[in-house]
């Protein structure tokens, strides 16, 4: 049997590294548009505080996986999948443009959320999503820090991960300042006492935190990014961090069954029979997607296990709790996840 994976986030390279341990003579690709490894997403907004992170962040460069027999083929794009030949195209730097399967396993993850006023205003702002994110966000910063200078931020979104990389880079030592659309952070995970810890540990890092805030456009002026809300203010950089939207462009392409993310049975299987999908991507009958690396990998162990013919009852969610990586904050009650 063939098995194709496409994502190399924990859900495509758990369920990869798992399924070979039970299955030594069926064939594994994972296809990926990465190039640097195997990486802990949740890692990327500690990316300035830490002066090592690029190289600490990767968990396993590629050839550890092939190592493992595991064919690896990265900086390659899917552009397709055709399900009546079992196949999908591939366009990168390898020879292959298409790849056959038998069993096909969806863990694209997601992509940053941008919301549509922001979009004609993409070449003015950053988002952090991936390791090339990161990169590109370090590489702006140390043009200030060469000079002698601190970059003065802005931040959009007042989520997980604007308070994330808020804190991060205040802890740096960088300026910053989070514009959110209503009146607390976090509002989807955290009580409301915990909001308003959570505000006052960023205030106190010295972090300018503006509520209920109507982001109306930014703005290029000279080598400042100007946001404009009731008044306007100009910033050395901005980031938006709105949240993510999970990938299922290539599902839709395909004819499967989607709805915020790709619908799967309790057994992660598509509306396909012969494709599965895993992590950020998978919406379970109940409706919700699972985008925290506790479930993650349990779906990842789970899919491996019933493929090999060691599961037979569907899979179903741990018990679990997730934290932001806020210097300074630990929320008393769990989060709504």
């Amino acid at each position: 049997m063939h098995i194709v994976i496409i994502g190399s986030g924990v859900a495509g390279v758990s369920f990869a590294e798992k399924y070979r341990a039970l299955s030594a003579d069926d064939d594994i690709t994972l296809v990926t548009r990465e190039h640097d490894g195997y990486y802990s997403r949740p890692l990327l907004s500690r990316g300035f505080s830490k002066a090592d992170i690029e190289q600490s962040i990767i968990l396993k460069p590629f050839d550890k996986l092939r190592e493992n027999n595991i064919n690896v083929l990265c900086g390659v794009e899917v552009t397709a999948i055709d399900r009546v030949d079992k196949s999908i195209a591939i366009n990168g730097s390898c020879q292959e443009k298409e790849l056959q399967y038998d069993k096909l396993i969806l863990a694209p993850g997601s992509s940053a959320f941008i919301p549509p006023p922001f979009r004609p205003y993409e070449k003015l702002f950053f988002s952090l999503n991936s390791l090339v994110d990161l990169k590109a966000l370090r590489k702006f910063r140390q043009e200030f820090l060469s000079q002698n200078q601190r970059p003065d931020w802005a931040i959009v979104g007042g989520g997980l991960i604007g308070c994330e990389v808020a804190s991060d880079l205040a802890a740096a030592g960088d300026k910053v300042t989070l514009f959110h659309a209503v009146d607390r952070l976090m509002e989807r995970q955290l009580a409301v006492e915990d909001s308003a810890l959570l505000l006052k540990v960023l205030q106190d890092s010295g972090v300018k935190v503006l509520l209920n805030q109507a982001v109306q456009e930014f703005i290029r002026e000279e080598d400042k990014v100007c946001v404009r809300t009731e008044v306007t203010a100009e910033f050395d950089g901005l980031i938006v961090a709105c949240g993510f939207k999970p990938r299922t462009e290539l599902a839709e392409l395909a004819g499967l069954e989607t709805g915020r993310g790709i619908k799967v049975t309790p057994y992660l299987q598509t509306s396909d029979e012969s494709i599965y999908a895993l992590g950020d991507v998978a919406e379970l009958p109940n409706g919700k997607l699972y985008a925290f690396i506790l479930p993650i990998r349990s779906q990842a162990l789970w899919l491996a296990e019933f493929l090999a013919g060691q599961k037979q009852d569907g899979w179903t969610p741990p018990v679990f709790t997730t934290k932001a990586k806020v210097h300074g904050f630990e929320a008393v009650h769990p989060y709504n996840v």
